[in-house]
């Protein structure tokens, strides 16, 4: 087995620096789409400098998302990039993400789970600033082919939806161009870009990164639950269940209550076909 799950726990916290400023970050929320209408004030609240404010997703993204590159190639890890998939994210904020500001992350295999047919890897990244810590984020990363080994089964909660219809729905179009534009925050796999590439991992055309349909969820919470104010928010959990091409349109049911907000997000397009599952922001 290419992972040995025991030595990859074990093995020391990888650390490095990392640095972003408003070019980040406002780069990072035009390709969740923010920006329409362009002179909305809302909006400008993630486009325009002198207004800007961090929506908390961009955790997965500052530093080109260093947690998941290094686990990857943690000790005791040697695995098919082909064979990894982007199960779940996790962030979870002990302040609000400043503007701009340098960092260190220190990057670790928190945990790996045998899921037979799979192994999960949970890769954990603890970023702090000179003033503290600044935010937790946990990736879990399903290797296919890998189980079977024996090991512990890890945790296999789902979170049930309320059963009466939500409390806020909202829909928001995929840009045709989306997967390109976000991809320059620092996801370059060809697979959102490259028709040839999406073809040979079965797709008909590029698909939409996972972490751009995580960020326009949390967007559209903050700004139809939480008054578009981002410091509320505490933490922010998903499980990738399905894909989005670019051009189709996220329809984003929310239930709210005490503090937290279910999410349940589908492409309209398919049929609403599930995209988003186990989805859960935590505020204050």
């Amino acid at each position: 087995m290419p992972i040995d799950a025991a030595k990859a726990v074990a093995a020391e916290p990888r650390s490095a620096e990392i640095t972003w400023d408003h070019k980040d970050v406002q780069l990072y929320h035009l390709g969740l789409g923010a920006g329409t209408p362009a002179t909305d004030p809302g909006e400008l609240r993630y486009t325009l400098e002198s207004r800007l404010h961090v929506l908390p997703s961009f955790a997965t993204v500052a530093g080109a998302g260093m947690g998941v590159v290094g686990g990857l190639s943690a000790p005791g890890v040697d695995i098919d990039l082909a064979a990894v998939l982007h199960g779940g994210q996790t962030i979870t904020l002990h302040r609000p993400v400043p503007v701009r500001g340098t960092a260190v992350t220190t990057s670790r295999v928190a945990a790996v789970y045998d899921k037979g047919k799979a192994a999960v890897l949970v890769l954990r990244s603890e970023v702090a600033d000179d003033e503290g810590p600044l935010w937790t984020s946990d990736a879990q990363i399903f290797v296919r082919g890998e189980g079977g080994w024996g090991g512990d089964r890890g945790p296999s909660e789902r979170l049930e939806l309320p059963d009466r219809e939500p409390d806020k729905t909202v829909e928001r179009p995929v840009r045709e161009d989306q997967a390109l534009l976000y991809r320059l925050s620092g996801d370059w796999n060809p697979l959102h870009a490259d028709p040839e590439f999406a073809a040979l991992a079965g797709f008909d055309r590029p698909i939409l990164h996972g972490l751009c349909t995580y960020g326009m969820t949390l967007k559209a919470v903050v700004d139809t639950v939480l008054g578009g104010d981002v410091a509320r928010v505490r933490s922010y959990r998903t499980r990738f269940t399905g894909i989005v091409f670019p051009g189709e349109t996220l329809r984003i049911r929310m239930w709210t209550g005490d503090g937290r907000v279910q999410v349940s997000v589908t492409a309209v397009e398919r049929d609403d076909a599930p995209v988003l599952a186990d989805t859960l922001v935590e505020y204050s």
